[in-house]
């Protein structure tokens, strides 16, 4: 067949993945005479999957093939000639879905009846591609949206009982009467946050989105201490802490504990805020949590088998991709209460899906109905202004947008500002070109000066990577195992407060060459001794999870000699990677760790869910898709003192802020598709 030969020639290209087109002739060996648009369509379905959209929507496709496809000008140019031997109408297209025995059809008003069920292999009997309206899914990415449209509708849908008077008294007590809060683009402000706490009892799903600082886990905390002391056996209350990545649940956790101690002396009346904390036990990866097996991706826990919990707070929800969400909802129990925070304008996840955005797409609208509007008014003693009111769907309900930014203000907050508002000459005015201040950019260097910051920093931004091997030569001689514990801490604490986060991986800006840079530049410095793959100091990234061993995806450590071993060794016989959890340390034998990469540098993606003092940006001279305002914003706020941007090419700021994510779906009309 002529069309899946041009297709294997696109993959050898690069321009789809084999995969793409091993599925179209897949697709072929199911029904030898399945048309060329069925055939076409469905490598483009799996390409969009891979590329973090759930869905192919036809008449957009048809309509404007480069705004979906995003390709360049060749391949654009390639597919343009596939086109013109196929029709050119939508309908067309969509008759020849419907007609094929390989597309199931969900008229959307019985056609996901059997979401539920779960999909093993395509066959005859489960179509491979299922078509909802005019978007075209993978029958597992269907699926999945069917499954976690349903269960969000549903809880966040349940009423809870809620003692009005007493949520009063303890919301008061909770967030005590302030300074009125600076008004936000002109709108009167409202404590969003004592807001959150009563919308979230109200049923069994809420969400609470804002910026960096605007007191996500401080809220969560407070609420938290809400449901304990509304409890009538708080004892018993089984509360759970989760995050996608290892770094995002211990910061949780920390920042949680934190804040609990903060609110202990002022409810000396209630049960130890302490002791019910201590009994929360550690934050987990979603991996963790669910109970993630090797070689599947399937978890212990499901809907068979749910958590044995009652509350569940989720930190870092954007980085939740559509599968996860579906397993993390089905294996909650039915009464368990679960709350999503996250920052909407992140970076969405790798995987395909962007729930949190879906979520949150009309968050600073408000949207809600009069009955919400009375139950905040009897709750918080607020009344709601009449630009936030509305007749959203039931998710709107429950989901909060703190706006009031309490930690992350001055200059790397108005430059993350200007960056989400697409404002990029206001941006570009924030960031001098001179040394000496919180924010700088570098223009147009080579990828050596990156490598020079990497290892001291800059004038204005202390730091540098100079600074934990610093920590690393001061090991204390002769230690007992708790002083060698305590210096381990030391360097991964000291490693944090400094990051390179690229927006690729490949090529001279990318992770993988700037790594090895500076790797050498350490090495040449007398700061590393390189002994093979694995040396003292070398700091990793996990890749994959690995249960067994305790080991997450995005969980960073450094290679140390352990306490037992006094004298460096040659290679990496003696070495064990540490890695922090909070205060927790915890160690794994270096030869134990396929899947790690060395991590002086990290793409942004990978950096989500953590904060360093200085982080330094560097966007690549040649032009990229994935460089967009959303990753831009995310780099920048993943900075607590001190921002750098590094651009090889200027253009390609002001060009990634003119470019936001766009992630295709069915979710968000799923959602709405349910009137209070």
């Amino acid at each position: 067949m002529t069309l899946l030969r041009t297709l294997k020639g696109w993959s050898e290209q690069g321009w789809i993945r084999s995969l793409d087109s091993a599925f179209a002739a897949f697709i072929v060996e199911l029904c030898p005479g399945a048309p060329g648009v069925v055939v076409l369509a469905a490598a483009l379905v799996a390409h969009m999957e891979g590329r973090g959209h759930t869905c192919l929507p036809i008449d957009e496709l048809i309509a404007d093939a480069d705004a979906v496809l995003g390709w360049a000008a060749l391949p654009s140019a390639a597919f343009g000639q596939v086109m013109a031997g196929l029709p050119g109408h939508a309908d067309d297209w969509l008759d020849a879905l419907r007609t094929s025995p390989l597309v199931a059809v969900d008229d959307g008003a019985g056609g996901s009846a059997d979401a539920g069920e779960h999909v093993d292999a395509d066959t005859a009997e489960h179509p491979p591609l299922v078509l909802r309206g005019s978007k075209l899914y993978l029958r597992r990415g269907w699926a999945h949206e069917q499954r976690v449209a349903g269960q969000v509708l549903q809880r966040a849908a349940v009423s809870e009982p809620v003692d009005i008077e007493a949520a009063r008294h303890w919301l008061d007590r909770l967030f005590p009467p302030a300074a009125p809060l600076p008004a936000v683009d002109g709108l009167a402000q409202i404590d969003w946050q004592k807001l959150a706490c009563a919308i979230a009892l109200r049923a069994r799903l809420s969400v609470i989105t804002g910026g960096p600082g605007t007191g996500k886990t401080h809220t969560a905390a407070r609420l938290l201490a809400l449901l304990f002391a509304l409890d009538p056996a708080p004892q018993r209350l089984r509360v759970a802490l989760a995050a996608p990545t290892g770094k995002a649940a211990a910061r949780l956790r920390q920042s949680i504990a934190s804040a609990l101690q903060a609110l202990e002396p002022t409810l000396t009346d209630t049960p130890s805020l302490h002791d019910l904390a201590a009994r929360i036990g550690p934050a987990r990866t979603l991996h963790a949590l669910l109970g993630a097996r090797p070689d599947t991706r399937r978890f212990a826990a499901d809907a068979a088998h749910p958590l044995a919990l009652d509350v569940l707070i989720v930190d870092e929800a954007s980085m939740i991709h559509l599968e996860m969400m579906a397993a993390l909802l089905a294996a909650l129990p039915p009464q368990a209460r679960v709350v999503f925070l996250g920052d909407r304008d992140q970076l969405a996840s790798v995987e395909a899906g962007a729930v949190l955005g879906d979520l949150c797409r009309d968050a600073a609208l408000g949207r809600y109905t009069p009955a919400t509007a009375a139950f905040v008014a009897a709750a918080t003693a607020q009344v709601l202004p009449i630009e936030f009111l509305g007749d959203g769907p039931a998710l709107a309900q429950q989901t909060v947008m703190l706006r009031h930014s309490h930690r992350f203000g001055g200059h790397i907050g108005a430059l993350a500002r200007a960056v989400n508002a697409g404002d990029a000459s206001t941006a570009e005015a924030l960031l001098p070109s001179t040394l000496g201040g919180p924010l700088h950019w570098l223009d147009g260097p080579a990828p050596s000066a990156v490598v020079r910051l990497a290892l001291h920093g800059r004038p204005g931004a202390p730091g540098g990577y100079a600074t934990y091997l610093q920590a690393l030569q001061q090991r204390p001689a002769g230690a007992d195992r708790a002083t060698h514990e305590a210096w381990a801490a030391a360097v991964l604490t000291a490693f944090e407060r400094f990051r390179i986060l690229c927006a690729v991986h490949d090529g001279e800006w990318g992770t993988a060459s700037l790594n090895a840079g500076i790797e050498r530049a350490l090495v040449a410095e007398g700061l590393l001794v390189r002994h093979g793959e694995w040396y003292e100091g070398r700091p990793v990234m996990v890749i994959r999870n690995d249960a067994g061993l305790g080991v997450f995806n995005g969980d960073i450590g450094i290679a140390l000699r352990p306490f037992s071993v006094a004298a460096p060794g040659e290679g990496g016989a003696n070495l064990r990677a540490f890695f922090l959890d909070g205060n927790a340390l915890r160690s794994v034998g270096v030869s134990r760790l396929a899947h790690v990469e060395t991590a002086f540098a990290m793409t942004v993606h990978k950096s989500q869910g953590s904060e360093f003092e200085h982080s330094v940006l560097v966007l690549p001279a040649a032009p990229s898709r994935v460089l967009t305002r959303e990753l831009v914003y995310t780099g920048i706020t993943r900075a607590r003192d001190a921002f750098t941007l590094v651009t090889g090419r200027r253009q390609a700021f002001a060009q990634a802020l003119a470019r936001r994510t766009q992630r295709f779906s069915g979710l968000l009309e799923l959602l709405d598709s349910a009137a209070l």
